[in-house]
């Protein structure tokens, strides 16, 4: 006899009632599993949460707030904005400024889906945050969709993420990115030569420059990335622009659990373009390290510099563990390309726009540009002697940043501002806000002011040094930030050498979010040549 039953009794049971006994079992679980996740969890953290005085939204099963999140950006991105305003933040994210403003401007909380999401616009708790001064926190990540795009150094945690930037650090320190400036000059200069044969008989032309700028910074990527040209990889970057695009067209979607193992047309899809990447890029890597073997000279490129020290790093330690795997290399390429391209087209893109709308500047920048270069191309010494030019890209920066907020969470209880939250809570750092909060900027927060810059950043915010934020802060500082200013400032410096610009009329001023701040509609210039 075990537990009353007899061995002649158990196997007498009926398999298939034991089948079916265990099945539901199971299933009673996995559902018991996920109510917990999506409704008494939730709950009982915001109940929490509201004990604490925090303030912010009631939780809606499964969904939380994304639906209102999509019905308010919606409705905010079908008008434009006027010309020449600056007041953004209302339009680019309108569901986090009506909570901002309902809840609380230095923390409040929303939801995402059944994750809830604190909203920390104090710059020096974001700061803090991002510099892991109360504990280590964890980079918000959904893995379906970090596998879709890209599982580089922007989205890994702990050991794994230290030696990623270990080895891919020596890459883009300043000496080996000024190396990289014949590159830069080559692809600008094929921009400016097509821009001129477009020119009409009178001298000017009519562009969309945002589509025309995504090829300039793609064809940069693909040169001091791979040393080839645009259109070898002009594939990738068409299956990366078209993977954003569904990204977030189906946002309320996808981070419905179990959603992308669903057989839709759009996720077999997105799986098809992951595939398609993830095989020209093996065949590239597989390529670069076979010559490696073969004896062939390291090109000095950042796939060249990326593997030689993965290499030098193995060698070092004595354990091939320590090294990046062939996987882990190509994901580091796909974040090469999308971050490469998209981050860098977007601040050349809206420093063209404000430069069009605010036209002293644009003639202050040429003025610096011709007495340091003329019509020569420029170099890195007389580069990095810019200060106009350089003060024009940080006011781009604080009005328009790439990247509008920053998110991270909590891996254990932790203790921010006051406040304790528990394990497995969003922290979001509403960038943006924090470069348009007139408490921090002053009364001309909404105003293009490059001269706020002319001290330096630290001196520009005078209520709160430290508040510029575009390229994140801490240990995980975006590690192509010198790549991409050196790459702007060139390809600024080129095109104000050769033309002048003006918005043409059917510009619409509409930025929205597509991953990064894309001006909705395009932004069409006139060029005139000079």
């Amino acid at each position: 006899m075990v537990l009353g039953f007899s061995f002649e009794t158990l196997v007498s049971v009926p398999w298939g009632f034991l089948l079916r006994s265990l099945l539901c079992i199971a299933f009673l679980r996995q559902v018991g599993k996920t109510l917990d996740q999506v409704w008494w969890r939730p709950r009982r953290l915001e109940r929490e949460l509201r004990a604490q005085g925090l303030r912010g939204t009631s939780y809606r099963f499964v969904i939380g707030d994304l639906k209102e999140y999509g019905r308010l950006s919606k409705e905010a991105w079908s008008k434009p904005l006027p010309l020449g305003c600056h007041d953004i933040a209302h339009h680019v994210a309108p569901f986090l400024h009506n909570t901002v403003r309902e809840h609380g401007k230095k923390a409040c909380f929303s939801w995402f889906g059944p994750v809830p999401k604190v909203t920390l616009s104090d710059p020096e708790l974001a700061k803090d945050v991002m510099s892991n001064k109360f504990g280590h926190f964890e980079k918000t990540k959904f893995p379906a969709l970090s596998k879709l795009l890209a599982e580089g150094l922007a989205s890994i945690e702990g050991e794994k993420w230290a030696k990623h930037r270990r080895i891919l650090n020596p890459a883009f320190q300043l000496e080996k990115v000024k190396r990289m400036l014949p590159a830069f000059s080559a692809s600008c200069q094929d921009l400016v030569s097509k821009w001129m044969e477009s020119l009409g008989s009178d001298g000017s032309c009519e562009l969309d420059v945002w589509p025309e700028l995504q090829t300039l910074t793609g064809d940069v990527i693909s040169r001091t990335a791979f040393s080839s040209s645009y259109l070898e990889g002009r594939k990738i970057f068409q299956l990366q622009a078209e993977q954003a695009e569904r990204l977030m067209t189906n946002i309320t979607k996808i981070l419905i659990p179990g959603y992308l193992c669903l057989p839709t047309e759009n996720n077999r899809r997105m799986r098809q373009i992951t595939k398609e990447i993830e095989s020209i890029l093996h065949s590239l890597v597989g390529k670069r390290i076979q010559a490696m073997k073969d004896g062939e000279s390291t090109k000095d490129d950042l796939l060249g510099l990326l593997l030689e020290s993965n290499i030098r790093h193995v060698d070092e330690n004595g354990q091939a563990k320590l090294g990046m795997s062939i996987e882990d290399v190509v994901e580091e390429c796909k974040l090469f390309y999308f971050a490469g391209m998209e981050t860098t087209s977007v601040l050349l893109t809206w420093t063209m726009i404000l430069l069009s709308m605010h036209p002293e500047w644009q003639d202050r920048a040429r003025e610096e540009i011709m007495d340091l270069f003329g019509k020569n191309k420029p170099e890195y010494e007389g580069l990095s002697r810019l200060k106009t030019v350089t003060m024009i890209l940080y006011e781009v920066l604080r009005l328009y940043p790439p990247a509008i907020t920053f998110n991270r969470k909590t891996y254990k209880e932790m203790e921010i501002g006051g406040i304790t939250y528990p394990a497995g809570v969003m922290v979001e750092l509403p960038v943006m806000f924090i470069h348009h909060d007139p408490d921090i900027w002053g009364g001309d927060v909404h105003e293009f002011n490059p001269k706020r810059f002319v001290d330096g950043v630290s001196k520009a915010s005078p209520n709160n040094p430290g508040a510029f934020l575009p390229f994140g802060w801490g240990p995980r500082i975006c590690i192509g930030q010198n790549f991409a200013l050196l790459e702007a400032k060139m390809a600024m410096c080129m095109i104000i050498q050769h033309f002048e610009f003006v918005l043409a009329p059917s510009y619409t001023h509409a930025p929205h979010t597509v991953i990064t701040l894309h001006p909705m509609h395009g932004a069409q210039i006139i060029l005139r040549a000079i």
